[in-house]
């Protein structure tokens, strides 16, 4: 149990530091390259490579995790991200405008994989951890997302603010700096076979999950592509047009993102738990994915009534309440999807999962730049009310009895 403990809070750690940085690259690469002149879908067009190496990290990732073991797969996500800031920090201001997009785009695409590998890993640790942690799983998670969601948060503040103070390059390199500091810590910390089994030997035994991991996939495309529609491009772009300044951009999203993450580390007491694990943790989902759908479709029909006084204001105010339902929900897929995981391949299962949250952001973001260039942050809202009630039809056909792990979809 102390072991599995220390194991926990070291890949929480390690992962803190981590999405510290991811959150405020983020902010770096947006603020910048929009500062600079480009347009909403450019912005989301340098994102795209990103979110689409997470769909090809978080497969091959929750493989290599078996295969391998996580520490190898955490310090190969780390070794990644190094290479993607040092490569970011290498574009020339001379450069045209194409070749500095397919530089952004690629450096972008590398931070992709760094995300991803990272994530699958640290998140199948807690499985392999939590077989020792006296059915602790639900409150493990919720801790891990949670936390982890604040420190991106504190990243996008980071990000506007190193923006602000020392510019683009010397912020690449700091952030550099610290992902090599924790990739030390993790090499010297974690033992090598920690999450090791046998892989799969085929892409059909890969592909072939659970009916469960296989609808909360489905339902996660939904939710995280509500999500992004409206804040990646969207609503940087619509506060920042509305005169807000970097800092106090980032800082809105920074103050979000970390009530969200507490909102998620939360959730074990604002969800009522059944003795077998999933009965009442599906129906909470369902209700919660059922209130979510209700915020961006009022703000979008408040956005419509000419004279509306401060649109920033109501739209901060509304997706400041988002955070609630929203936070709920993600916290209790996360839970349900290591629910659902079989034990042995935890990791596949995890990885299968966190592609198709890869793929619904990137859907989500390139809708983010399309919708905002053509009807602005009202549109952003209408497609995700759309996508979340697609998600929430989802949740009504997840199963709510703990499934065999011989029973393939």
């Amino acid at each position: 149990m102390v072991a599995a403990v220390r194991h926990y809070l070291i890949v929480t750690a390690s992962y803190w530091g981590f999405t510290l940085v991811d959150g405020a690259l983020r902010m770096v690469v947006l603020l910048h390259f929009f500062k600079l002149g480009y347009s909403p879908f450019t912005l989301a067009f340098l994102f795209l490579l990103y979110e689409f190496a997470g769909i090809v990290a978080n497969l091959a990732g929750g493989w290599l995790a078996v295969r391998f073991g996580i520490p190898r797969m955490l310090m190969a996500g780390q070794a990644l991200q190094i290479a993607g800031l040092v490569m970011l920090s290498a574009l020339d201001p001379g450069w045209t405008a194409a070749a500095s997009v397919a530089w952004v785009v690629a450096a972008q695409g590398i931070a992709g994989l760094a995300k991803d590998f990272t994530k699958t890993a640290s998140k199948s640790a807690i499985k392999a951890t939590s077989a020792e942690g006296s059915g602790q799983l639900f409150h493990w998670v919720a801790w891990f997302t949670g936390s982890k969601n604040a420190m991106k948060g504190l990243g996008f503040f980071v990000g506007g603010l190193l923006l602000d103070l020392v510019g683009f390059k010397p912020a690449l390199w700091l952030m550099a700096a610290v992902i090599a500091v924790i990739l030390v810590a993790g090499l010297l910390l974690l033992p090598r076979q920690l999450g090791k089994a046998k892989p799969s030997k085929t892409m059909r035994e890969l592909f072939a999950k659970s009916r469960g991991v296989n609808l909360l996939a489905a339902a996660r495309i939904f939710m995280f592509g509500a999500r992004d529609v409206w804040f990646v491009v969207g609503l940087p772009v619509f506060l920042y047009a509305a005169g807000w300044r970097f800092t106090e951009v980032g800082g809105f999203l920074a103050a979000w993102t970390i009530a969200y993450g507490a909102i998620q580390a939360a959730a074990p007491r604002l969800v009522a738990r059944s003795a077998d694990g999933l009965s009442r943790e599906v129906a909470n989902a369902r209700l919660w994915a059922g209130l979510l759908v209700a915020v961006p479709l009022v703000l979008a029909i408040l956005l419509q009534r000419p004279g509306l006084w401060r649109p920033d204001l109501i739209v901060v105010a509304g997706l400041s309440l988002f955070a609630l339902p929203f936070a709920v929900n993600s916290s209790l897929h996360s839970y349900l999807i290591l629910a659902y995981a079989g034990s042995e391949k935890a990791a596949e299962d995890v990885g299968f999962y966190y592609a198709a949250n890869a793929a619904g952001r990137l859907v989500g973001i390139l809708l983010s730049g399309a919708l905002y260039q053509v009807g602005g942050m009202t549109a952003c809202l209408a497609g995700s009310a759309a996508m979340l009630m697609a998600c929430w039809a989802i949740t009504f056909l997840l199963p709510a009895r703990m499934p065999s792990a011989a029973t393939p979809a």
